[in-house]
């Protein structure tokens, strides 16, 4: 495993693994280099191959993880022995051995355990997953009490620098006044959005308290991170979680 990787900080059991990749590791070239992981942004097909065998060779991995093809929504894909067919922005499993992943650029990755070690899940969360809910619906789908749920907060692009317009604060602050609170004034019609406080504030209102993670950059850290806002064409990173058999 490449030494930047992300091993999430939290009081997860060890049965359950999980990893945040960075750009580093790869085969893959310019503005997809290094460990560019996803097969729809435009790079060379056998670079994502290779990428991703390199990626489960180095976390021995027994089997693939399941990509999804997210699309800022909520449905969560349960892959417990089931294929997936159509969209998804979640996975959930209690299946050793089925990898959830998600892919980011700047969205927010959230990873999922139960306290016991039984249940795992994966969710893609930008601004508009946070408007449909996706957190919420991840933790619903793994049917255990959300007292008893650990979550981590995965590299996203920071508050410092995350510009948004009138159009996405009243999105989210319609839902819920105190989203209020995660939106600064940058100059007329624009917001710098903290994407790890409304996450947090929507963990906590589902009745997780056991929030980790958070303090990442992917826009400013350009040698780590890939990043879509920053840059335009560019790679995916990946955030797993599974549970060891």
């Amino acid at each position: 495993m490449r030494a930047d990787w992300i091993t999430p900080d939290w009081p997860a059991l060890p049965r359950v693994r999980a990893v945040a990749t960075t750009r580093s590791g790869g085969v893959s070239a310019g503005v997809y280099a290094s460990l560019n992981l996803g097969r729809h942004v435009g790079d060379a097909p056998d670079h994502v191959a290779e990428n991703r065998r390199r990626l489960s060779a180095a976390l021995d991995l027994h089997r693939e993880p399941r990509w999804l093809r997210q699309v800022h929504g909520s449905r969560i894909a349960d892959l417990n022995g089931d294929g997936i067919t159509g969209p998804a922005d979640g996975a959930v499993t209690r299946s050793p051995g089925e990898v959830c992943a998600i892919m980011t650029a700047d969205c927010m990755p959230v990873l999922f355990c139960d306290r016991a070690g039984t249940t795992v899940a994966a969710a893609h969360a930008g601004w508009r997953g946070l408007v449909a809910g996706v957190l919420e619906a991840t933790a619903t789908a793994m049917q255990v009490p959300p007292q008893e749920i650990l979550a981590w907060l995965g590299p996203a692009i920071g508050a410092d620098v995350y510009e948004v317009g009138d159009e996405v604060r009243t999105a989210l602050v319609r839902e819920h006044a105190d989203a209020e609170q995660a939106f600064a004034p940058a100059h007329p019609g624009k917001w710098l959005c903290d994407l790890y406080q409304l996450a947090s504030q929507r963990l906590r209102r589902a009745g997780i308290g056991r929030i980790y993670g958070g303090g990442f950059c992917t826009y400013t850290d350009k040698d780590r991170f890939f990043s879509y806002r920053r840059d335009g064409e560019c790679g995916r990173m990946a955030t797993l979680i599974w549970l060891a058999g």
